[in-house]
């Protein structure tokens, strides 16, 4: 998902998107630990992308404030 596309949602969309996220990583992991070895740049595009979230999140906190 672009920034742009993550900057028109609302902060309750943002938080939804955050907690998919770190289930769509979580998962990863627990694959990863059975010997499931997803691919492995799987881990750092969801890395982005949460902490991209997080990102357009805390600036729109700061905008509320």
């Amino acid at each position: 998902m672009k920034t742009s596309e993550l900057r028109n949602k609302s902060a309750d969309e943002l938080q939804s998107e955050l907690l998919a996220l770190l289930k769509e990583q979580f998962n990863l992991r627990m694959q990863r630990g059975v010997g499931q070895t997803p691919s492995p740049h799987l881990f750092g595009k969801v890395k982005k992308q949460i902490a991209r979230v997080k990102t357009i999140l805390s600036e729109k906190e700061g905008l509320s404030s």
